[in-house]
């Protein structure tokens, strides 16, 4: 019986790749051949260097090496060229148009809006161009295709808008900017994972942000579905007009005082470690029920989930040097189990970003119910803090 080859195309080394996909591959009896422009950072795995942002390398690097059985990716910015070469070589995969509305921003304003889903005042502002005139205050800028809360910030009004564009034009050269309506309300997420013809909901969490005018996330806790109308279905209206139905997303939305909105879609499983959150709140095999789809597996529906999790990410107060830090944790007590993940380590010198970089370690911990959870977590914290000076 010949072998199952996979394909998966990387940029930076993560926790979802390294301990989540890739022995989800194994545990599948895939061969798995990795696609990185980075190729030194990765061990334990078959790794041709390639320039996985483009299409054209990506499909050459395939052709001259075994044939594909599924070419997958979680990145968020390998999205439209993972699908356009899935497509060339026959396989399953997501629509590139799907995967490229859901990544640029201003294009996912403007499906929504024509699709009759949801209107939310947006205007694009690329280099050169005048700051836009007519804005209604407050507004969120952020980069129109941007990650991890990066460069994202609430402003008042003009003067404010031309710093806050000034000051990410300085970081990130030649970038196009948004400039959206603030969306005022408890922000909560919808995750969800199709094989092109069901379109099943896995759950979702309430999301808990740090100050404004950042946008941080300090914590996600599960968030199971109410009895009654469901803010999910016009979740699941906006994926459908975006044409998002295949693998697996993670949308986030916020509740206002008109109804659910959408803040942005994510063709891919949730990180920060949540997805292992996820997953264990569920009792499946996520990762490989993901794969399994880009393999040509139907979903069958997930089971309900029974108790709580959460997540909460430890961050840095101020700037200095980290002192004092734990290290990887897994426990088990009073029927709640915790998993700690350090992201730096003691001696590393601290500079808060205002973004998801500036985390120092994250919990997640699932349990019985939420005080059981949230007396685990904060019991942690109080024998194993991170020391900044």
């Amino acid at each position: 019986m010949s072998c199952v080859r996979l394909y998966i195309t990387a940029l930076n080394p993560n926790e979802s790749v390294t301990g989540g996909f890739l022995p989800a591959a194994r545990a599948l009896g895939c061969e798995v051949t990795l696609l990185t422009d980075q190729p030194e950072r990765y061990s334990g795995v078959e790794t041709l260097r390639t320039d996985v942002r483009d299409v054209r390398s990506v499909v050459d690097t395939i052709a001259r090496h075994h044939p594909p059985d599924a070419i997958f990716s979680n990145s968020d910015h390998l999205q439209p060229e993972t699908a356009l070469a899935a497509d060339y070589f026959g396989l399953p995969a997501k629509d590139w148009r799907a995967c490229l509305t859901a990544k640029n921003k201003a294009l996912m304003r403007r499906r929504l809006q024509a699709a009759g889903v949801e209107t939310v005042r947006s205007v694009r502002i690329a280099p050169g161009d005048p700051m836009p005139a007519d804005l209604a205050y407050p507004v969120v800028v952020k980069p129109r295709e941007g990650v991890a809360s990066e460069d994202v910030v609430l402003v008042a009004d003009g003067s404010d808008l031309a710093r806050a564009v000034s000051g990410i034009r300085a970081r990130r050269p030649g970038t196009t900017l948004v400039a959206e309506e603030y969306l005022d309300g408890p922000l909560h997420t919808l995750e969800t994972l199709g094989d092109g013809r069901a379109l099943h909901v896995l759950g979702g969490f309430r999301t808990t942000l740090g100050p404004l005018p950042y946008f941080v996330e300090e914590r996600l806790d599960w968030d199971p579905v109410s009895p009654g109308p469901s803010p999910h279905e016009h979740v699941l209206r906006a994926l459908s007009a975006m044409g998002v139905g295949f693998g697996a997303c993670h949308t986030e939305y916020v509740l206002t005082g008109r109804g659910p909105r959408i803040v942005e879609v994510n063709y891919r499983v949730i990180g920060d470690t949540c997805d292992f959150l996820l997953a264990e709140i569920l009792g499946i095999p996520l990762f490989e029920w993901i794969l399994g789809v880009h393999l040509g597996d139907p979903v069958t529906a997930p089971p309900r989930a029974t108790g709580h999790g959460a997540a909460v990410s430890v961050i840095a107060g101020r700037a200095g040097v980290i002192k004092e830090a734990p290290g990887e944790v897994t426990e088990t007590l009073g029927g709640v189990r915790l998993h700690h993940r350090p992201l730096r380590s003691p001696g590393d010198t601290v500079e808060p970003t205002h973004t998801n970089r500036d985390y120092l370690g994250i919990i997640r911990a699932t349990g019985p119910d939420a005080n059981a959870v949230n007396q685990a977590i904060d019991a942690f914290r109080v024998r194993c803090p991170w020391v900044v000076q």
